[in-house]
Formats: structure tokens, sequence, C-alpha cells
């Protein structure tokens, strides 16, 4: 049988699926020879906006007393922070070279409702030169209402509260990176500082039923999106004088940056994407075999891969996931282990009229578990398969789906092994297909090459 690589992030295992297997992948972007040059030039050639220097000028008061908020990702995301990619370093130098303090710098990790990052994960995913400047860094506080500050009310009745320190700094610089999202259409922009930036509050028409629910709420849809239109009236009530996006391929490596402003900035990153993450597909399949990337680090997030592979999927297809979930909390919050074990016990029409009646009260991270709810409102749960060496037992059994771990020997089980997930994934394949011929079927059978990241498109 033919061997297939599952790349997730600088992992990578490799399985066995049979030779009719349908390999689904996005095309093969071109990569940025030299990034650091790429870099430095957009940030010297905005789109649609003034350079770092008029803006640090047009400001009124002197560059070394202006107080500068740099916004970045969590690490959820690949955004390229360190190395010779690393899109930080070079923002920093070039305010400090335009007269800038490194002491009234701060840069904010737009957590959204995540966890705040621990010390050592700000160390691994930041270039050393931050910490040689001493720049200071605070991971934002959803429900810390003392560092948060009112706006108004958004058009849709959102009251926004939004990072005190953030909306007080003189100049507000967003970096993140563009790549398709399942509820916002695209990542980047607008989404560093809505949801990232602002109050647990905020969140409950955001990320509500409704806007979840919309057909357009999904990847790669912007116009008619209200995850996306919500999200773009936020940051511009919030403000952003500047934005480094960058775009990467499946290796996680530079295909474009874009600088300059909050709208056209972004736009051209989008365009960048819409080239190459769209996967073609002709059929449905009985069994297709995806994976979380290096997103899923929890089933949280693993969220992600199961709605992408949606399309391809028949109303009785069985979905094998592969999910390397690493972080800390390998399911997620506790207010999500709470939501994702009441869709288990509901179901998805069960979860869904619960979190619409009247009588419930709003909590953070359903949204989430909605976005679960779609994939279990094609596929039913016990035709999922979860491939995850790093959940344990007891947080198996609030899960939807089946638990990848029993079809290993018990010796083997819950081993925190990626590798372990080669023989989940093959031995739930195997086990689908005889289900399949039982029933007198010969399945059809895909694999989703780049999990999250490849948008597959059905072509009629």
């Amino acid at each position: 049988m033919p061997i297939f690589t599952v790349e997730i992030g600088d992992n990578s295992i490799e399985i066995e699926l049979p030779g009719k297997t349908h390999c689904l992948q996005m095309s093969t972007p071109k990569i940025i020879a030299k990034p650091k040059d790429a870099i430095l030039e957009s940030i010297r050639s905005p789109i649609s906006s003034p350079g770092l220097a008029q803006i640090i000028n047009d400001k009124g008061k002197p560059a070394d007393k202006l107080q500068v908020s740099i916004v970045i990702s969590d690490n959820t995301r690949p955004v390229p922070y360190t190395g010779d990619s690393g899109i930080l370093a070079p923002i920093i130098s070039e305010l400090i070279r335009l007269g800038i303090k490194p002491e009234l710098i701060v840069i904010i990790v737009a957590t959204g409702t995540h966890r705040a990052l621990t010390e050592d994960e700000l160390i691994a995913m930041l270039d050393p030169y931050i910490f040689e400047k001493q720049i200071k860094i605070v991971c934002h506080d959803c429900k810390d209402k003392s560092s948060l500050r009112f706006l108004g009310t958004t058009s849709r009745g959102t009251e926004l509260y939004i990072n005190k320190l953030y909306f007080e700094s003189d100049i507000k610089i967003l970096t993140g990176l563009v790549e398709s999202h399942f509820m916002a259409g695209v990542s980047g922009g607008r989404k560093s500082i809505c949801p990232g930036l602002i109050g647990e509050g905020s969140t409950h028409i955001f990320h509500g039923p409704e806007f979840m629910a919309s057909p357009n709420s999904a990847d790669l849809i912007l116009e008619g999106n209200p995850c996306h239109e919500e999200a773009l009236e936020v940051a511009k009530m919030a403000g952003a004088d500047f934005i480094v996006n960058v775009t990467l391929d499946n290796k996680f490596r530079l295909t474009g940056v874009y600088s300059g402003d909050l709208e056209a900035a972004h736009i051209k990153a989008v365009e960048q994407i819409q080239k190459y993450v769209t996967v073609q597909a002709y059929n449905r399949y009985d069994i297709v075999v995806t994976h979380a990337g290096f997103v899923g680090i929890n089933h949280y997030q693993a969220a992600k891969a199961g709605v992408v592979a949606i399309p391809i999927l028949k109303p009785g297809s069985k979905l094998i996931m592969i999910a390397n979930t690493i972080d800390k909390d390998p399911v997620g919050s506790a207010y999500y282990r709470t939501l994702i074990h009441l869709l288990t016990l509901n179901g998805p029409k069960g979860f869904i009229r619960l979190i619409t009646s009247k009588d419930w009260r709003f909590i953070p991270e359903q949204w989430q578990v909605q976005m679960w709810s779609k994939l279990f409102s094609k596929i039913s749960i016990e035709n999922f398969t979860l491939c995850a060496p790093h959940i344990s037992k007891r947080d198996a059994g609030i899960l939807p789906g089946i638990d990848g771990n029993m079809l290993l020997p018990p010796n083997r089980r819950y081993s925190g092994d990626l590798h372990d997930a080669k023989d989940m994934a093959e031995s739930a394949v195997a086990k689908a297909i005889k289900d399949y011929k039982d029933a007198g079927i010969e399945p059809s059978i895909a694999f989703l090459k780049d999990g999250p990241y490849g948008i597959p498109v059905l072509i009629r």
C-alpha cells in the first residue's frame, strides 16, 4: 500500500492507506527566497498606507514619547515571529531606528478567550532580539475587566470592551497570519483585535449561535460573512495604524508579506491564499482521513479540520482524524470541556436546541462546539474517529466519536507518542473498509494531506 506523510508543524508521521486512496492537496505557491529582504521591503513600502516614519510624524509628539503596541498571535498559529522569516524583530528594529524607545514598546498577545502563554512558550515562539531589547510582553486577559475599556456598541449590538493598553497606545500595529478560517472566512487583519483583544462579554454576539449558523460563516467567504463583518467593524472602532500580515505554504515557509492599511493589505493577502489553498474535489467519499495540523494542539482547535472536511463527506461517511494535542490541556478549557460533553450526550440537534433556548446563558467557547455540531449534522458521531495519543482515557469519555486509542493494544494506549496515531489511523481505516464491504459496498477513500489548511470545494 502507498505511504502518505502526515505533516503537523515540525512533526510528521507516515501512514499506509489503500492504493485507491485519492490524495487531495493544495497547490504549491512560490516561496520567498530572501525573506528578511522581503519583510523589510514590505514594511517600508506599505499597501494603501503611509509608512511608519510618516505615521510617527503625524502623531504630534516626539517619537521618543510615543507608546507603541504590537499585537501578536498566540502559539496556536504558526506565525513566523523568529528565525529568517521572523516579522517581529524587523518591525521593532525599524521603530527603534525611527526614534521609538524600546521601553515604550509593548507586545500584546491576542489570546482572545484562550489561556495566557507561559514564559517558556513565549521564549520558544519569539525572536531572541525581543528579549535582548527587554521589550515588555503582555497576554490579553478577556476576563480582567480592569484591563478593558468600553468603546460603545456595534451596529449588531455588541457592547465592545477592548484591551485598554492597546487602545490607549499612540501607535497600534497588528501582526498575523492570513489563512483560511472556518468561521471568519480567513484569519489575520481585523481578527487580531476581534476576537483577539476584546472582553469575554463582547464575544456573545460575534460568536453567538446566529452568527455561527450562517452558511457564510465558512472558509474563504468574506462577503456576507457576519463574523468577518463584525470583526472588521470592531477593529475600526478600536483603530489600527499599520498591519504586517504574512502568508505561508504547507511547510510554513513565507510566500508573502503584506504591510500597511488594515483592510487593503489584508485583502491582498487573501487574494494570495485563494490561489493555492482551494482544493478542487469532484466526488464525496465514504472514508476521509485528515489531521488537525499545527493549530490542533487541543481538541478545541481540532474542530477546524473537522469542519473543513464537510464538503467531501456523504451523510454516512466515516471521518478519521489524527491530532497532535500537545497543549498542557489536550482537550481545552473548563468551559469547553463542559460544552463538548453536552454535545456528546445530546447530539448535534439537542446541543443546538440547548444553546438557542431562551433560557440558555451564553457560555464562552460554545461557538467551537457549535462548529463540531456542523460536522455531526453531516455524519453521525459514531462515524468519527479521533486518533490522539495525548488525551487520557478519562478525557476520551467526554469527547464525541470513537477513541482511536482503543484500537491499540492496552499497553500502548494514551502514550503521548504521535507515532502511535499511525496505527490508530490505519486500524480505523481497515475497520471502516470492512464495515462497508460487509454491507456490500466498495468504499471510496480520500486523504486530506493539508488537514485544516487545504479547503476542499466540491465541483459539481
